[in-house]
């Protein structure tokens, strides 16, 4: 089933476009089983679901409409990848802030960039950190945006806290454990050891080094370039990293992970899951565990690969403010 063409013209009265608008006929609708609420907060998966995990309190950066300090409208929520950090979404982060009239605010995750270190690493005690700069912020129906396990954090969120937030965009991830390897996701292990090996050599005194260092694994230079943005001069000679290596290297299989049961947790607002269709993340066979857990789901599909905010940034912040501007006309 496609959505209506008309959904158009409430997008375009709502949010301002200046841009010609994608056909929301590309967002397609999937069938569910109908459940009708949240089945979070099950005796089950008592861990998943605690309120006890200890919390860490995240940076972030604030991006406001232009000479507004802050909007009234619902505020999004942007959450970043592993080796991300706040600042990779800070361009589509204004452009949506313009054109949807909100506040947009990119954190960084537990164990990236400027918010802290910390042992555990999976994605209820992240969305646990999450909820809390919800609640210290006092945002009011708040919209999640995630990529990569962002997206898989921004459902962490919705499943653990159903009535937190508004709306959900999951951005190329799919609720499915990928431990077992369907995605290449065994190459960050690669990645996490480089980095190790550029932060235990002194001697380094260049970027250039550091990604002579990487190129042994990667051929990408883009990859190369985005993981050393992490890596900043220490004072002691060399490189650091500002995510937590050490931390990375023993819970990685908790980031491919997926430890949510839909027995006992189900979300039942509208989201919009976005995919690259060269990616593997969310394949087709992958669209029935999401409606177990989302039945209000629906796909966009972006001719992209797994980093398609960077490859296809235009469409992407057209898509999302099309289908937020449009949900929010009609509740």
């Amino acid at each position: 089933m496609f959505l209506p063409k008309y959904t158009q013209v409430a997008s375009l009265t709502r949010a301002n476009l200046l841009c010609r608008l994608l056909p929301l006929t590309k967002i397609r609708k999937v069938s569910y089983d109908g459940t009708p609420s949240s089945l979070a907060h099950s005796e089950a998966n008592n861990d998943i679901l605690s309120d006890n995990i200890e919390t860490v309190k995240l940076a972030y950066d604030k991006h406001s409409p232009p000479g507004v300090f802050s909007s009234a409208n619902p505020p999004i929520v942007f959450l970043h990848g592993l080796f991300g950090c706040k600042s990779n979404n800070r361009t589509v982060s204004k452009k949506l802030a313009l054109m949807l009239d909100r506040d947009v605010y990119c954190l960084d995750l537990r164990n990236h960039g400027a918010s802290p270190h910390i042992g555990r690493m999976d994605y209820p005690a992240m969305g646990a950190d999450v909820e809390r700069f919800i609640k210290d912020h006092e945002l009011k129906n708040p919209i999640l945006i995630g990529h990569s396990m962002g997206a898989k954090a921004a459902m962490a969120v919705c499943l653990r806290k159903p009535k937190l937030c508004s709306l959900l965009i999951p951005v190329d991830n799919a609720p499915v454990d990928f431990t077992a390897g369907a995605t290449g996701f065994s190459k960050f292990g690669m990645y996490v050891r480089q980095l190790q090996k550029i932060e235990a050599n002194r001697s380094l005194k260049s970027m250039r080094e550091c990604d002579s260092v990487l190129a042994e694994v990667e051929s990408n230079k883009v990859i190369r370039q985005f993981l050393l943005m992490n890596m900043k001069p220490s004072k002691d000679g060399g490189y650091r990293c500002v995510v937590a290596l050490d931390v990375l290297a023993k819970t990685l299989d908790n980031v491919s992970a997926w430890p949510f049961n839909s027995d006992y947790s189900r979300w039942s607002k509208p989201a919009l899951f976005i995919r690259g269709k060269k990616s593997p993340y969310v394949a087709d066979n992958f669209l029935n565990s999401i409606a177990k857990f989302f039945p209000r789901f629906e796909v966009y599909d972006v001719d992209a690969g797994h980093w398609l905010i960077s490859e296809k940034p235009h469409e992407f912040v057209t898509a999302v403010a099309e289908w937020i501007s449009y949900k929010e006309d009609i509740s």
